[in-house]
């Protein structure tokens, strides 16, 4: 471990709190604009003015996130024209110091003792400048060390641009293949209904190609209950059978990988669960309503969600998989409810899906889809790699159990 040098933040930091400025809701109304407003947690809004125009650490005062520090940021970096309130300290590493390592040091720090207990949270001046920040020891280091860490962010930042357009892209896929489908001889999607009307026909969701059936989604599909067992009876839980709960898979994910909680065999036998099997679906229906997600293993299920598997050969699981991803997106179900919002089996009597039963379009569609999946799922995947990197990184690097050459 190397030595290191300790410095305070009145020590490493201009503190600009001075020159910051609140403007009440009201007035930044009146100026509308594509300037950042910044308050504790980030940027508040936007406006046409600025009071900074350079890189500068934003550390929250007050509503920041101090108890959850480990998995939330408590700091964060601006640049360029900028605008910030009086709920956010800001920092301005002095001219010896590396900001960037200054603000690795603070971003998931604990502070909690430096904070003015009450109902509220809060950092004060006087106690922010107490707050000591580990260097490493030599210059060199501290630059090199932030110079790793600010790679780690390029590439987490750019992965998540990447993993935010793909979304996009699938967005209007979806639009497009189930209100247009795709022409089985050329393999593209078929022209808009207004340039090329022929092709379509009426039907209770519009207009859709003239080849399609428009089919009561409760007539071909099988909707199955969920349950939960005693949890009176200890023999029923703590088993091998997953048993999922909207949190479960309200991830984003579209296959569980795990559940939270695990039923015995006589749980199971003993509720009113039931088990879905592999290429079934499940659909939260009660609170969060509307997630939807597929099974790659065998598991149970709660009361607050329905399982759903087609009964037709005509219509594939995966297709009504993505169907309803659209479905949610862009129609959404009729919900019921005065405390919750919920879905109830009735309400699948109300929801129509197109599709074409007698040609490979479906399976195009699907694989169409499922490209896109891959490319935002290989993402995903590298996202959370090159984050777990960073982490591991942080806390070597900032700690000083590994030294880096210079």
């Amino acid at each position: 471990m190397c030595s290191k040098r300790k410095y305070t933040i009145i020590e490493c930091c201009d503190i600009l709190n001075n020159l910051r400025i609140p403007i009440n809701d009201e007035i930044r109304q009146t100026m509308q604009g594509n300037i950042p407003y910044y308050g504790a947690n980030g940027v508040q809004g936007y406006i046409d003015k600025y009071i900074f125009d350079e890189d500068l650490i934003l550390l929250a005062e007050d509503g920041g996130n101090f108890e959850e520090y480990h998995t939330k940021p408590i700091a964060y970096k601006i640049s360029g024209k900028s605008w910030v309130n009086n709920h956010a300290h800001i920092l301005r590493a002095k001219q010896d110091f590396n900001q960037n390592y200054i603000f690795y040091s603070l971003v998931h720090k604990n502070i909690t003792k430096y904070l003015n207990s009450g109902t509220r949270s809060k950092l004060n001046r006087s106690e922010l400048e107490k707050i000591e920040i580990d260097f490493p020891e030599t210059k060199g280091e501290e630059d090199k060390i932030a110079d790793i860490l600010s790679t780690c962010d390029t590439a987490i930042e750019k992965t998540q641009s990447a993993i935010a357009k793909y979304k996009v892209i699938k967005q209007g896929m979806l639009h497009d293949l189930f209100t247009r489908g795709i022409d089985i001889q050329t393999g593209k999607l078929r022209p808009h209904y207004k340039d090329a009307p022929e092709l379509y026909k009426e039907s209770k969701l519009g207009w859709i190609p003239k080849e399609w059936e428009c089919e009561m989604l409760s007539s071909i599909i099988e909707i199955i209950s969920g349950g939960t067992p005693s949890t009176q009876i200890k023999e029923y839980w703590d088993g091998e059978i997953p048993w999922l709960s909207v949190d479960d898979f309200n991830t984003g994910n579209r296959y569980p990988s795990k559940a939270a909680k695990k039923i015995t065999e006589e749980g199971l036998k003993k509720s009113a669960t039931n088990m879905l099997l592999p290429g079934m679906l499940i659909i939260s229906a009660r609170g969060t309503v509307g997630v939807i997600a597929q099974m790659k293993a065998p598991m149970a299920f709660n009361q607050s969600c329905y399982g759903l598997n087609t009964v037709n050969e005509y219509l594939s699981n995966d297709y009504l998989y993505y169907y309803l991803t659209f479905f949610i997106r862009f129609i959404g179900f009729k919900s019921y409810g005065s405390v919750f919002d919920v879905i109830t089996r009735s309400s699948f009597d109300e929801v129509f899906i197109p599709i074409n039963k007698k040609s490979d379009e479906q399976r195009m569609i699907v694989e169409k889809l499922t490209a896109i999946d891959t490319k935002l799922h290989s993402e995903q995947s590298y996202l959370e790699k090159m984050q777990q990197i960073k982490k591991g990184l942080m806390e070597d690097l900032l700690s000083g159990k590994k030294r880096v050459e210079v």
